[in-house]
């Protein structure tokens, strides 16, 4: 199943769909590892079906930036 969102950063120049590789480096390289950050928010498991796991993506990508004091980061 093919994720339909993904977070990152309003400073973020690359595409995390189409230039993964040079994103995840930018992220990392700024500090803001979003990835572990949104792992750490998101309560995916092997017991729920794809469908239930990318809701659940894209719930913490949605609290994610709810709750962002600094305005960082955007779907």
């Amino acid at each position: 199943m093919a994720q339909s969102c993904a977070l990152t950063t309003t400073d973020n120049p690359y595409d995390p769909f189409t230039q993964y590789d040079a994103w995840y480096r930018f992220d990392e390289g700024k500090g803001y590892h979003s990835c572990a950050y949104l792992a750490r928010i998101a309560r995916t498991s092997d017991q729920l079906s794809d469908a239930e796991n990318e809701q659940e993506l894209e719930r913490a990508i949605d609290d994610i930036i709810k709750y962002d004091p600094l305005g960082i980061y955007k779907k």
